[in-house]
């Protein structure tokens, strides 16, 4: 479980195809305190940790979750946000992410506003009904807000984010623009709400 607050930009440093393909990621975490078996969400995927070494982990990342994810993330050079899992007693700061990707987005248009970045994201039509304005919503891991929702005819749905500089500063989200593909993970709330509407109306 994770609060979609990322801690670290990690840098993948070595791509291998080893079965599953094996990513090793540069960090400034104390990687001697990270066990092997450990989870890391890794732009929003929850990854395991199957080797570590000093200033950088390894995960395995099956087909499943190569197919599920963005495209460009799991390359040489790739910028990746990184969050550990969470603690028992460790501050929420954000809301309760699972590390499980439901989709991927697709960046519609950038702009700075103030010195903060609006973004809009096109969501298909399979997650758009989560979508809620003034919901959460986790984009390459981090816990962001919906600022606006607009449905498009097709069944897809392009959200608003208000992105503060703080946020943009210490994230990898810095690197988005227009056709840049997102990690997406829904509310769990809405999740669940969804199948009780569901389930009620059966």
């Amino acid at each position: 479980m994770f609060t979609g607050i990322v801690t670290d930009i990690g840098t993948v440093s070595k791509v291998e195809q080893v079965g599953d393909t094996r990513v090793t990621i540069r960090t400034a975490y104390d990687t001697g305190s990270i066990d092997l078996g450990a989870s890391i969400a890794c732009s929003g995927a929850c990854m395991t940790v199957v080797a570590t070494a000093p200033g950088s982990f390894t995960i395995d990342v099956s087909g499943e979750s190569v197919a599920r994810t963005a495209s460009g993330k799991w390359v040489e050079g790739a910028p990746l946000n990184l969050e550990r899992a969470l603690k028992l007693g460790d501050e929420l700061g954000g809301h309760i992410v699972t590390g499980h990707v439901d989709g991927v987005g697709r960046v519609v248009s950038v702009s700075e506003t103030g010195g903060s970045h609006t973004v809009r994201i096109r969501v298909d039509a399979e997650i758009a009904p989560y979508m809620a304005h003034k919901g959460s919503v986790t984009v390459d891991g981090v816990s962001l807000t919906v600022n606006e929702v607009e449905d498009v005819p097709d069944g897809s749905t392009i959200f608003s984010l208000n992105i503060i500089p703080h946020t943009w500063r210490v994230t990898a989200l810095s690197e988005m623009a227009a056709g840049y593909e997102v990690n997406i993970e829904i509310d769990v709330l809405a999740r669940y709400l969804a199948r009780m509407k569901e389930r009620l109306a059966g």
